[in-house]
């Protein structure tokens, strides 16, 4: 018996064709033929049963067996922006590991200290849509393009938001102290800052807009580990 494979489809429940790069490796890689029952997964807390109809070269199509309407594993919205590493393999990994873990959001930051100003989108979606389709999300974290520090810190946005920094001369708290005094329905946004951290004055000006001053704990941890370990705190705390 075959495994149960799972494709995410955006508007799965109106089409009745894999998308082309899903469809190709249904029929290609894992060789589905007329018959097969995959799941389908559109990404807005739906999965979908259903069976292939035709399995081509270069489509696949589908019939839609049953709408499964899923549960939300977790309270509230989880935003975690971040700057990308120099060496974008780290941050791969970190998308990965956190869409795994569960995350709303993720937003690129360009600091003053960050090494790296520019990421490739498209692959980084690609990453956190097969780390979705591997861990059963039914939510797509939704992806934002670099932006400045500056511009991001000024935007309107609901809930609480932290700012994660080394700084002992500016008082801060614990991020999962801090979370605990929050509703776990609240929307939590939470920066982490470059492998050189935030400069001083970065951190100042983000408290001035009413971000909170917090920190990860003792250890001085590696911009993806630290980025990883605020997920880890949102989510522990909902």
């Amino acid at each position: 018996m075959k495994e149960t494979r799972y494709f995410y489809v955006p508007d799965a429940a109106m089409a009745h064709e894999l998308p082309a790069d899903e469809a190709s490796h249904a029929v290609k890689v894992l060789r589905l033929v007329a018959g097969d029952e995959m799941m389908l997964m559109d990404g807005q807390g739906t999965f979908y049963r259903a069976t292939v109809a035709l399995a081509s070269n270069h489509h696949c199509t589908y019939e839609m067996m049953e709408s499964m309407p899923q549960e939300r594993p977790w309270k509230g919205h989880i935003h975690l922006a971040i700057a990308p590493t120099k060496l974008i393999e780290r941050m791969e990994w970190m998308i990965e590991k956190a869409v795994e873990i569960g995350v709303d959001e993720i937003s690129f930051l360009d600091c003053k200290f960050s090494e790296r100003r520019v990421v490739k989108l498209p692959r980084l979606e690609k990453i956190a849509v097969s780390a979705m389709k591997q861990s059963r999300k039914a939510w797509a974290t939704q992806l934002h393009d670099m932006q400045s520090f500056k511009e991001f810190i000024h935007q309107e946005r609901q809930g609480v938001k932290y700012i994660a920094h080394c700084y002992d001369e500016i008082p801060r708290i614990g991020l999962f102290a801090a979370l605990q005094q929050q509703a776990p329905e609240e929307t939590v946004t939470v920066m982490i800052g470059p492998e050189g951290d935030f400069s001083i004055d970065e951190v100042r000006e983000a408290i001035s807009c009413g971000w909170q001053s917090v920190h990860l704990g003792t250890s001085r941890l590696r911009t993806e580990t630290a980025g990883l370990s605020a997920v880890m705190m949102t989510q522990l705390s909902k």
